[in-house]
C-alpha cells in the first residue's frame, strides 16, 4: 500500500510539473538578467540574480496600464451579466413547463457545435448595423449569452430537489423570488465555475476585439500582448515579462474563487 501511494505521488508530481513547467520557464525568462541565457539546455530556471528591468520595459513599451484597464472594464461588464443572463435563461428551461421547451434547449445546445469563427461575420454585421463597431459595447454585448453557461446551469437547476421549490411556492414565493433566493444559492459552486470560465475567456479574448475594434486605445490585454510581440520582435525577456503581468489577474481570480468550487465538489462527494 505504501509503495502504491509513493507511486501515485510521483505520478501526480510529474503531471503537475508538466503543466506548471511552461509557466516557470516563462517566469524565469522575464526575470533573468541579460547575461544569462534564456534558451539553455538543460533549462536554467533560476535567475541569477532576478531583475525587474524587463517588467519595466514591457510596462513602458506599450500603453500597458490602458490595456489592463480595458480588460478590467470588459470583465467587470461582461462576466456578471454573462452569469446572470445564463441563469435567467437556464431557470425556465429547467423548472418551468411550457410548449417547445425542449426544442428551444436543443436549438441553444446546437450552437455549441459551431466554431466561434463561423459567427464572426454575422456578429460583425449586426454590430455594425447597430452602430456599435469600434466601441466598448460592441465588444461586450455579443459575449453576454453562452450556450455552455445555459447548459451548465440548466443541469444544476434541474438537480435542485423539487420539495424545496414546492415549499417555497407554498410560502407564497413567486418565480423570480424562487430564482433569486432558492436557485442561485443552490447553484453557487456552478456560478463560481462559470464566473471563472467567463473571466478567463474575456481576459484572453483576442479574435473578436481584433475584428470589431479599430482604435488601439480600446484594446484588451490580449491584443496588447500581441502588439508588444510586434514591437519587441526577438526580445524574449520583455515579451515574457509582459505575459507574466497579464497572467497575474487570472491567477488571483482563480485563487479567490476556488473555495466556492471546492465547496461544490465536497458537497457532490457527500451527496
Amino acid at each position: 500500500m505504501r509503495t502504491r501511494n509513493i507511486g501515485m505521488y510521483v505520478l501526480l508530481t510529474t503531471i503537475a510539473l508538466v503543466f506548471v513547467g511552461p509557466f516557470l520557464i516563462l517566469l524565469s525568462s522575464g526575470l533573468k538578467p541579460s547575461d544569462q541565457a534564456v534558451f539553455a539546455f538543460p533549462p536554467d530556471i533560476i535567475p541569477r540574480p532576478p531583475v525587474l528591468d524587463w517588467v519595466k520595459e514591457a510596462w513602458t513599451a506599450i500603453p500597458f496600464p490602458r490595456y489592463l484597464l480595458n480588460s478590467v472594464i470588459y470583465v467587470g461588464a461582461m462576466v456578471p451579466a454573462y452569469v446572470l443572463v445564463s441563469a435567467l435563461c437556464a431557470y425556465p428551461l429547467a423548472r418551468l413547463r411550457f410548449r417547445g421547451r425542449n426544442l428551444i434547449f436543443l436549438a441553444i445546445l446546437s450552437t455549441m457545435f459551431l466554431p466561434g469563427e463561423v459567427m464572426l461575420i454575422p456578429r460583425f454585421l449586426v454590430v455594425s448595423q447597430l452602430g456599435l463597431a469600434d466601441t466598448y459595447a460592441g465588444v461586450i454585448l455579443p459575449g453576454l449569452l453562452s450556450a455552455f453557461g445555459i447548459f451548465l446551469l440548466r443541469q444544476t437547476f434541474a438537480g435542485v430537489p423539487r420539495e424545496i421549490v414546492d415549499a417555497a411556492r407554498t410560502d407564497g414565493c413567486h418565480e423570480l423570488r424562487i430564482f433569486w433566493h432558492v436557485m442561485l444559492p443552490a447553484a453557487r459552486p456552478t456560478l463560481a465555475i462559470l464566473a471563472i470560465f467567463g473571466f478567463i475567456s474575456v481576459w484572453n479574448s483576442f479574435i473578436w476585439p481584433l475584428v470589431v475594434l479599430k482604435d488601439s486605445a480600446k484594446y484588451p490585454i490580449a491584443l496588447g500582448i500581441a502588439y508588444l510581440a510586434g514591437i519587441t520582435g526577438t526580445d524574449v525577456r520583455t515579451l515574457a515579462a509582459g505575459t507574466i503581468i497579464s497572467i497575474i489577474p487570472v491567477v488571483v481570480v482563480f485563487m479567490l474563487m476556488q473555495r466556492h468550487v471546492l465547496e461544490g465538489m465536497r458537497g457532490a462527494v457527500k451527496g
